[in-house]
């Protein structure tokens, strides 16, 4: 039976034809991702990593100083920046010194800004005390880039853009200038949107990922320094000895409390190696032991501790002859 179609019905099989796809997709909204892991994650995990940390009985923080760090890619330079002027390698500075100063694991002492540390100093009248550190951390902004893809049907289109980084570290003896441990960190972020059946439109460029993904670059080394760092062995010094009272260096900041047990050394003599050029310290002694009744001081910079000896002796030995090193249970 033959049907006619009337010029109404013409233009609803038209419409029809026309809205039923895009009712059968469904729109998707923008998803932001980062990799290889989100900030909030992040933050939870160093959280962990922190609280699991000061359930040890020691959590003695190490003296490093961040140096030259510099971005050597070809992002964010011009011909009119020279070598002062960067700006990213800044950023990357600031990004280093933060998660190192959070970690809680050090005392981050300040090179790059020293210049104006000491005028500063100057203005106040005030004496500026640059203190050694145990190690020099050096890095640069090695890899950057950004990429943007997408897919496009008849109805809809989605975009994502994705900024990727890549930090690398060198950690520097400073008493023989060494590059001793060196590692890489990578980091990645981005974001995705889409437009179903002109129903919205796709992200424009987004600056934010860049520093994100720097961001998680850096998170990612910094777990590699504090795991270097913190095996290193701790050490502090005679401050003066007062009748049985002997006070050292370091307090309850740099995680010292009382009842805590530490080991008195010699130095070591100390000798240039023929074969590397390098000076060589040959290991001390342990003499005696001592054991902390309370620590004193308001800030990291100021305090120590108050301490007694439980074993040994001190006698036929001067105070710059020796040094406070923490004990292990086989000593």
């Amino acid at each position: 039976m033959n049907v006619l179609l009337t010029p109404k019905k013409y233009l609803a099989i038209i419409v029809s034809s026309i809205l039923l796809p895009s009712c059968a997709i469904q729109p998707q909204p923008p998803v932001e991702t980062e990799a290889p892991a989100s900030i909030e994650v992040q933050k939870a995990a160093q959280k962990i990593t922190m609280r699991e940390s000061s359930t040890k009985e020691l959590n003695l923080k190490r003296k490093i100083a961040i140096g030259r760090v510099s971005n050597e890619t070809i992002h964010g330079r011009s011909l009119l920046r020279d070598t002062h002027d960067d700006p990213l390698g800044k950023q990357l500075a600031d990004m280093l010194s933060q998660k190192l100063v959070e970690s809680g694991q050090f005392l981050v002492i300040e090179r790059p800004d020293i210049s104006r540390i000491k005028s500063e100093s100057e203005l106040a009248n005030s004496e500026l005390n640059i203190v050694g550190v145990d190690s020099l951390i050096l890095g640069s902004l090695t890899e950057f880039g950004r990429a943007t893809t997408g897919s496009k049907g008849f109805w809809s289109k989605s975009k994502k853009q994705t900024a990727s980084a890549k930090v690398a570290i060198r950690i520097i003896d400073v008493n023989n200038g060494l590059a001793y441990f060196n590692a890489t960190g990578a980091g990645e972020a981005s974001t995705e949107s889409g437009e179903i059946a002109f129903s919205g439109s796709t992200a424009s460029y987004d600056g934010s990922l860049n520093d994100k993904a720097i961001a998680n670059a850096v998170s990612d080394v910094v777990d590699e320094i504090i795991g270097n760092l913190s095996s290193r062995p701790w050490s502090t010094f005679i401050l003066s000895i007062d009748n049985k009272r002997i006070y050292i260096g370091g307090g309850k900041l740099q995680g010292i409390k009382k009842g805590m047990v530490f080991n008195i050394a010699t130095k070591g003599k100390r000798f240039k190696s023929p074969q590397t050029g390098f000076y060589i310290t040959l290991p001390g002694e342990n003499i005696a032991k001592i054991k902390i009744d309370s620590t004193f001081g308001d800030s990291e910079i100021n305090e120590g501790s108050v301490a007694r000896i439980i074993s040994g002796s001190m006698q036929n030995y001067k105070i710059e002859e020796l040094k406070i090193m923490e004990a292990s249970d086989n000593d």
